[in-house]
């Protein structure tokens, strides 16, 4: 790793992520979802097709893991379109 530069600073993360979304981030999101939502399809199928039970156990982690993170990105865009009081 090269020492930080003067003048150059790091991207810090948000506290919380702003209220309003752009095009750009929803593309974005539309992506992660399809990308959690595919290779969640594709591990449950090789999972099926397989006939090593070591090796479909862990196709089948992994698919639940992207079912995981699908349904956690649904469940904080639901959250945010909730109206805040």
């Amino acid at each position: 790793m090269q020492p930080q530069q003067p003048g150059m600073q790091q991207a810090q993360p948000m506290a919380q992520p702003p209220n309003m979304v752009s095009g750009k981030d929803q593309l974005y999101i539309t992506d992660m979802l399809s990308w959690n939502l595919n290779a969640c399809k594709k591990a449950h199928f090789f999972a099926q097709q397989c006939q090593d039970p070591e090796l479909q156990a862990a196709l089948e982690q992994a698919g639940q893991m992207h079912q995981r993170h699908y349904n956690k990105i649904l469940e904080h865009l639901n959250n945010q379109s909730q109206p805040i009081n």
